[in-house]
């Protein structure tokens, strides 16, 4: 039995494949898919779509890459908006195209809803729920979620996982697994963005979104961190009536933070509200190295007495102390205007290549923070700062932590809320005290200490471990086992193409043999003829009249004369 869902799963994986190659190839992106060893699928992409559309062609390559994820479903949907918070893997146009992303795909039938929740909790609907509102209060592409009723009387909002989107998700992974791997053999330089690293990354992020429990312990998480904080709400969650599929949480009735008119009508304080945001957030990534990765207005909820509420707790960064510290280190580095220690810690942090550029970058950088020296802190947007700053250092191929780049997206989003509701809203005034405190951890004695007893530690380790290593490699020399193992890249495209060179001129070679023979046999003038011709002549030009317009065929569909 599992052999046989084994392979439903591989044909299905195979299938999604085909259909992906085949709608990048609509959508006018041959020369990519050749680039990865698919040419003969998208020839085929080619005979059963023709070019590509001259409304298609007319766009950019981003706009038309933002339509095929479209186009390819929910899963694809969702690696472009975790692309878009990643400046320093895809170009600057691309990420703005991609912010454009939505899941803009249809709910599903109140009967599937119910369905999915008596199988999830093992018992007929009734004995949870008094009541369950049929329509959705919102639609998405892993879930829905409704308004309901428990049999006790609480209020609560029920989100139902997609029924199927687990087997769509794992075939589409699958696909984009296959063409991460493609890029890292064929494409040169690919190696520097790691295709198949980025892919994994986002399987994981997925994977944990789909699993609801995840969701409810992270709600109870932030609910621990922030015991002292009055002025933050976190939902209740129901553990009962939820499952991996199923979350069950305490129905919030508060006023969206993008809503000016109606916080005004419920007497909110729109500059409380904001300073209250961001010092929360901040105490989040700065304290508890634990943040909301999806803080846009619609998932901030205003209560009374100007209580922060946040929903959807699918998407979470961590910083762990390592990212922390080079995060404040970084920004107290920028401050001071310092470019040999940014520089530093750079190299110390980042995935550097070997070619970097470090004098063009201190000057690039020095530009860039210049352009900062004559504002007011008061004006200085820190999320945009850091997003300018991200772009400059992708230029040299510098990738930094995807939880970094989450946060930066996520400092934007703080600091456009803050402005709206205070148009006075300073978030240097606001991060002033963290980063203090920060450097002063850094430097306490309790904090050296334990810095100096990991290094030293370290270095015990290793001198433990040298006369070991050092014998195993003697002894594997003394038995001829010491191997080195030396991985080669981007050279099973120039295989590629050298074979098809290689027969190109076997063709063109036998093409020439068939013409000067069918010569030869036209001046001796013998044997049986047609139309006044000898026969095997006749045959040999013919022959070889359609495999020159084959091959001459085959070599201007390629595009390489």
């Amino acid at each position: 039995m599992l052999k046989v869902l084994r392979i439903n799963r591989n044909i299905r994986s195979i299938r999604r494949y085909l259909n992906v190659v085949r709608v990048l190839s609509k959508y006018g992106f041959d020369q990519a898919l050749e680039m990865l060893g698919v040419a003969e699928v998208v020839g085929r992409s080619r005979r059963l779509f023709g070019r590509s559309k001259p409304d298609i062609a007319r766009l950019t390559a981003a706009e038309r890459m933002r339509l095929a994820l479209e186009e390819l479903g929910p899963t694809f949907v969702k690696l472009g908006q975790i692309l878009s918070t990643r400046p320093d893997v895809i170009p600057h146009s691309f990420v703005r195209e991609f912010e454009k992303l939505q899941d803009n795909v249809p709910g599903f039938s109140f009967e599937e809803v119910l369905v999915q929740i008596t199988g999830e909790l093992g018992a007929p609907v009734e004995r949870f729920f008094a009541e369950i509102d049929p329509v959705p209060l919102a639609a998405a592409s892993i879930a829905q979620v409704h308004r309901a009723r428990l049999i006790t009387g609480e209020d609560v909002a029920i989100k139902v996982r997609r029924p199927g989107i687990v087997a769509v998700v794992e075939s589409d992974i699958s696909a984009l697994l296959a063409l991460a791997g493609m890029a890292e053999r064929h494409i040169s330089g690919s190696e520097l963005y790691d295709p198949v690293g980025i892919v994994r990354e986002f399987a994981r992020t997925i994977r944990r979104e789909m699993d609801f429990t995840r969701e409810g312990h992270t709600i109870e998480k932030f609910r621990d961190n922030f015991t002292k904080t009055e002025w933050m709400y976190f939902p209740r969650v129901y553990w009962e009536q939820s499952s991996r599929a199923i979350l069950t949480m305490e129905y919030i009735a508060g006023v969206k933070v993008s809503d000016q008119d109606d916080l005004s009508r419920h007497g909110l304080d729109g500059k409380l509200i904001a300073r209250r945001g961001a010092e929360s957030f901040l105490e989040m990534v700065l304290n508890h190295g634990f943040f909301h990765g999806d803080v846009h207005p619609g998932n901030v909820l205003i209560l009374p007495d100007n209580v922060i509420c946040l929903l959807d707790y699918g998407i979470v960064g961590r910083l762990d102390d390592e990212l922390k510290t080079f995060l404040t280190d970084i920004l107290a580095a920028i401050v001071k205007r310092d470019m040999d220690e940014v520089v530093s810690l750079l190299l110390f942090a980042g995935d550097i290549s070997d070619s970097l550029d470090t004098r063009a970058l201190k000057r690039d950088l020095s530009n860039f923070i210049d352009g900062y020296y004559e504002i007011p802190l008061k004006d200085i947007e820190v999320g945009r700062m850091l997003l300018e700053f991200i772009e400059i250092i992708s230029l040299y191929n510098i990738r930094i932590s995807p939880d970094l780049m989450m946060l930066t997206k996520s400092l934007v989003l703080i600091e456009g809320m803050g402005r709206a509701l205070d148009p006075a809203f300073d978030m240097v005034e606001q991060l002033r005290p963290f980063i203090v405190k920060a450097v002063r951890q850094k430097f306490s004695p309790l904090r050296v200490s334990r810095d100096i007893n990991h290094i030293l530690s370290s270095y015990l380790n290793l001198a433990r471990n040298i006369p070991r290593d050092l014998k195993e490699i003697i002894n594997r020399i003394n038995r001829n086992k010491f191997k080195i193992d030396l991985e080669h890249r981007g050279l099973d495209k120039f295989t590629a193409d050298f074979d098809r060179s290689i027969n190109r001129l076997s063709i063109s070679m036998i093409l020439a043999a068939m013409i000067i023979g069918s010569s030869i046999i036209m001046h001796t003038d013998k044997g049986p003829k047609i139309m006044e011709f000898p026969v095997l002549a006749f045959f040999g030009y013919t022959v070889a009249g359609f495999i020159g317009l084959w091959l001459v065929y085959a070599i201007l569909r390629s595009g390489r004369m």
